[in-house]
């Protein structure tokens, strides 16, 4: 897809198969809804030249091997703008996708809003957005694809407000169009890497890799919906990640793995969809808002939280509190990156904040574990941004509208706390995340695996399900700074830090941690901890 291709050729290169779908047709106006001189004779030229009635097209389809309603722009009718009519076919996808409860896949090539129409054309971007509010009440996942161009209305309803976007390389992405923008804008802030860079997609992907991802993003996503299972969707791989395993089940393979405590408590503790092509109606009104209201959705099954991953790297629990936080600093110690990769068998990243900002010390995204999809934020090291806090929000949101089960890994010295860090939001965005889970109705699993600097730290803990690694600390505030604070020197530092009662098994005492995970019984570089240790779901 590294050229321009029409709309049918963009949903032949994704999906393994697709039935086109027509909304109610509306009675014809002259030359449109604000009589525009020539609009009947230019539709009627880009019917003829594009083969479509509209600058949208959409219907069900199987994308690997999961049924999907698909969306895909003509920008070759009238530069794929929105329309009345392209506003009723919108609208009747998204119905079709949230009565159905199946993915919503937007493969979008639009300048924005027809002039021709004038401000009916531009108003179909409320029903758009109310569409789109419905769907994601209902849990249902919405990816969109940013082919080129997206621009106006089209990036900012469809594209902007997609749970995953995606986008083509070199892709021109923006509110502001090519012959609209100030001529003294830099232009590579309107391409799909320059949205990458400020956190508004999640990645870049190839036109011969995205068959793959989107069937990936529709599985993951996916997983929770009613009738999933009944349509064959058990667990896959990355074509087609679908149910967890069995409650219970211990890890199996490369990436999998479960923690158990050294000293504490275990961890672990609707019909199908009809089958006929998706019928549309009409707003009544130029700019109606559309449907009124969501249809009941049954109860979501109970969801089993993800296990605690294994502890890497053999440390033996630490006799001080200074030597957990020796431990928890030293530099060989496993990091984020080897924790997911030990856990996943795959994963795909969730990038950016939506709000022009990326923290590079943080990992998000959804990742198989067993065929089992588990979204994942994991801190690096680093103080944490601003950007960071509201990408970990963002995230656990859409895995509590998905019904799939959260990962926070923590390690951290504190949240960041120099002057951009306090103009960028930083109370403001830990608040968010906070906020985000504790509204959360899908289980969180927490694991520190290295320091857990006070807040910043905290802001990622599930409450009642988090764990610790042998090599980690999590305390009020830093040994140093608590020494400084109560104008003791540096030789009262590890004084202060025992004092602080920061240690694994301290955690475990004050009921702070659920217990302390131990190392993969069948990893031979692991060695045991101070206690027994065995496999746990």
């Amino acid at each position: 897809m590294g050229e321009r291709v029409t709309a049918r050729e963009a949903i032949a290169l994704v999906c393994d198969d697709f039935v086109e779908a027509e909304p109610v047709g509306r009675p014809c106006v002259p030359d449109g809804p604000i009589a525009w001189e020539g609009y009947d004779a230019a539709r009627a030229r880009a019917a003829e030249r594009t083969g479509s009635k509209e600058s949208v097209v959409f219907g069900e389809a199987t994308l690997g091997g999961r049924r999907c309603v698909v969306v895909s722009f003509e920008f070759g009718f009238l530069g794929g703008s929105l329309s009345i009519r392209a506003g009723d076919r919108l609208e009747a996808a998204y119905g079709a996708a949230r009565e159905r409860r199946r993915p919503l896949i937007s493969l979008i090539a639009t300048g924005g809003s027809r002039m021709q129409e004038g401000m009916v054309a531009l108003s179909q971007l409320q029903r758009v957005a109310h569409a789109s509010v419905l769907l994601r009440d209902a849990g249902v996942p919405h990816i969109a694809v940013l082919r080129d161009p997206t621009t106006g209305g089209g990036w900012a309803t469809l594209g902007a407000g997609a749970d995953v976007i995606l986008a083509l390389p070199a892709a021109q992405v923006g509110f502001a169009g090519s012959r609209v923008r100030p001529p003294e804008a830099d232009p590579a802030a309107y391409t799909a890497e320059g949205q990458l860079a400020s956190g508004q997609i999640d990645a870049i992907v190839r036109g011969e890799d995205l068959r793959e991802v989107l069937a990936y993003w529709a599985g993951a996503l996916g997983a929770g919906l009613a009738g999933a299972e009944a349509e064959g969707h058990a667990a896959g791989g990355p074509g087609g990640p679908g149910a967890a395993p069995a409650a219970g089940t211990p890890g199996t393979g490369s990436g999998a793995g479960a923690g158990l405590t050294v000293e504490a408590e275990h961890a672990g503790q609707a019909a199908s969809a009809p089958e006929s092509g998706p019928v549309g109606t009409p707003g009544s009104t130029p700019g109606a808002a559309g449907p009124q209201a969501a249809p009941a959705v049954a109860d979501p099954p109970r969801v089993e939280p993800a296990p605690p991953p294994y502890a890497l790297g053999g440390a033996p629990l630490p006799l001080t509190g200074w030597d957990a936080v020796q431990q928890a600093r030293a530099p060989g110690r496993p990091r984020a990156e080897a924790y997911l990769d030990q856990y996943f068998t795959h994963r795909r990243p969730l990038h950016g904040d939506r709000c022009g900002g990326t923290d590079p010390g943080l990992l998000c995204g959804v990742g198989l574990r067993d065929g089992r999809p588990i979204a994942y934020v994991a801190q690096c090291g680093t103080p944490t941004r601003p950007a960071g806090y509201r990408t970990a929000a963002r995230v656990v949101r859409l895995a509590d509208r998905a019904g799939i089960p959260v990962l926070t890994l923590i390690d951290t010295p504190g949240a960041a706390n120099d002057a951009e860090a306090e103009r960028a939001g930083a109370g403001a965005a830990i608040a968010e995340l906070f906020s985000a889970i504790a509204a959360a109705r899908t289980p969180l699993t927490s694991l520190l695996i290295g320091e857990g600097g006070s807040g910043g730290a905290l802001a990622l803990a599930a409450p009642g399900n988090t764990w610790a690694t042998p090599d980690s600390y999590f305390s009020v505030i830093a040994p140093e700074l608590a020494a400084a604070i109560l104008k003791r020197g540096p030789e009262q530092v590890p004084r202060t830090a025992d004092q602080l009662r920061l240690r694994p098994q301290d955690l475990v005492e004050l009921g702070v941690v659920r217990g302390i995970v131990a190392p993969d019984p069948v990893n031979p570089n692991a060695a045991p901890t101070d206690g027994p240790a065995s496999p746990a779901g």
